[in-house]
């Protein structure tokens, strides 16, 4: 039996293929976390308003900016 030789122009696609591919495993899978990770956060401050007092409190001091 003869190997079957792939020309450039299949290994380039194939190639394109497996990165497009990958990429976009990898933007969903990120989005997804960010998601996580900010729904979380929301929720927080969420949380944090509604049982703060109207003067504020030290915890959301120091998550601010400096």
């Amino acid at each position: 039996m003869q190997a079957k030789k792939l020309t450039l122009l299949q290994t380039v696609t194939a190639a394109g293929v497996f990165s497009a591919v990958s990429f976009w495993y990898g933007f969903m899978f990120g989005r997804e976390s960010a998601r996580r990770e900010l729904g979380g956060i929301i929720d927080d401050l969420r949380s944090n308003r509604s049982t703060t007092t109207p003067t504020g409190s030290s915890e959301t001091d120091a998550h601010s900016k400096p």
